[in-house]
């Protein structure tokens, strides 16, 4: 048995009508914070993900360059070094010069 009721008929309508309309009432609600974070973000001056990136690498490939320069470095001081502290033994020209005042 199944009766026609229009009171239940416009209730069910009513509730259709009203989920829909909530629907897109969030869907403007999310739309509105979204651009709104947008806006705040883009007068925030922040750098884009790509650019971030590209400078990490750049300051990665810095940071490798400046440690090879810094080996080198160290490299061409050791032997000046070496000469410097070698104590007893004279350099050439150091006997160069002993042997000019020698002569005088």
């Amino acid at each position: 048995m199944q009766t026609d009721n229009k009171f239940f008929d416009d209730l069910a309508k009513l509730t259709q009508s009203a989920a829909g309309t909530l629907h897109g009432v969030k869907g403007e609600v999310e739309s509105m914070v979204r651009a709104r974070f947008e806006h705040i973000f883009r007068d925030m001056n922040l750098v884009t993900r790509e650019e971030f990136e590209v400078v990490r690498d750049m300051a990665r490939e810095a940071r490798e360059k400046n440690l090879e320069l810094e080996k080198q470095i160290a490299a061409l001081k050791k032997p000046r070094a070496q000469r410097k502290t070698t104590p007893g033994k004279k350099t050439k020209a150091a006997k160069a010069k002993n042997s000019k005042e020698a002569g005088k």
